[in-house]
């Protein structure tokens, strides 16, 4: 292994800025993507769902890659744990990712379990110097294996360590800077995590280190009155879209997603809520639109 992270992963933004919108690849809209070949830039999925399978699931994937940019977004890395990273899971990561041609691949900064045992939630790291050095050596590690750049998501979060001696948007810019790992800023998770730990969601965008930031989320959350619960079933809120105004205007064109995991409605419908993103870009020329108009129709970008 490599002491510090590859050449590639030095550099800034890669080359996914044309993508334009896109959306979360789920099993329920399978069919109509491969019957309707919908205008859409690209698609998002979640890597644990394609792994070690030969069904239905997978051939279809195969197929939509024929013809749309794919990128990866896990949920099992356990970049933050303790426990020795899951070499078997990152070898079948990088599988994956070579066979559908994946320009990216993404995990969340958090841990999701110790001593073997898989909580199945994105738990927040402690931001500590120590917990920063033990983040980006094993980043760093992870890159090694994957032959590429790491994305990294900031998650929601209901809990804070007393201990903590730097904000999240400060351990994430150092972060990158230690490990040359990217970012995937997700919008709502930031809107979610003010309100619960009541920090001001513009200081944290604008803080961030913007030509690192590879891919943006957008989703909808829910209001349980003391708290909001990012539950991606709805809508996206009007605060959310107006920090996405922000940070288009800080970060430039970048790739930005539409996450929907519960009551999914149909798939025009989703489009319908992707589109509004290329009217809330933050005054840009030429704003993020959808894939055919920023490049050509999906079939001939893919």
């Amino acid at each position: 292994m490599t002491a510090g992270p590859a050449p590639a992963a030095r550099t800034a933004r890669g080359d996914g800025t044309r993508l334009g919108l896109g959306l979360g690849l789920r099993s329920a809209h399978l069919p109509y993507v491969l019957a309707e070949r919908p205008d859409v830039g690209w698609f998002e999925i979640i890597s644990e769902n394609f792994l070690d399978t030969a069904g239905y699931p997978r051939h279809a994937l195969d197929r939509i890659a024929e013809r749309y940019p794919v990128v990866m977004h896990g949920v099992s890395m356990s970049i933050g744990s303790t426990d020795p990273l899951d070499m078997h899971y990152l070898g079948r990561l990088r599988m994956l990712a070579e066979d559908v041609g994946a320009r990216w691949i993404s995990d969340h900064v958090c841990w999701t379990g110790v001593a073997g045992v898989n909580t199945h939630e994105l738990l927040p790291v402690p931001l500590t110097e120590e917990a920063l050095r033990h983040v980006a050596r094993r980043v760093r590690v992870v890159q090694d294996v994957l032959e590429r750049p790491l994305v990294l998501e900031n998650p929601s979060t209901y809990a804070a360590f007393a201990h903590a001696t730097m904000t999240e948007w400060e351990f994430l810019a150092r972060l990158c800077e230690e490990s040359g790992c990217r970012l995937l800023l997700d919008v709502n998770n930031v809107y979610v995590s003010s309100v619960n730990h009541g920090f001001d969601p513009e200081e944290y965008i604008r803080a961030l280190p913007h030509d690192r930031v590879e891919q943006i989320h957008l989703a909808g959350h829910t209001d349980m009155g003391d708290h909001l619960l990012d539950t991606h079933d709805g809508p996206v809120a009007e605060p959310v879209w107006a920090l996405y105004r922000l940070a288009t205007s800080l970060t430039g064109p970048v790739p930005t997603l539409l996450e929907w995991d519960e009551d999914i409605p149909p798939f025009p419908e989703l489009l319908e809520e992707l589109r509004k993103a290329s009217r809330h870009v933050g005054a840009l020329p030429g704003s993020a639109v959808l894939g055919s108009a920023v490049s050509g129709s999906a079939v001939s970008d893919a």
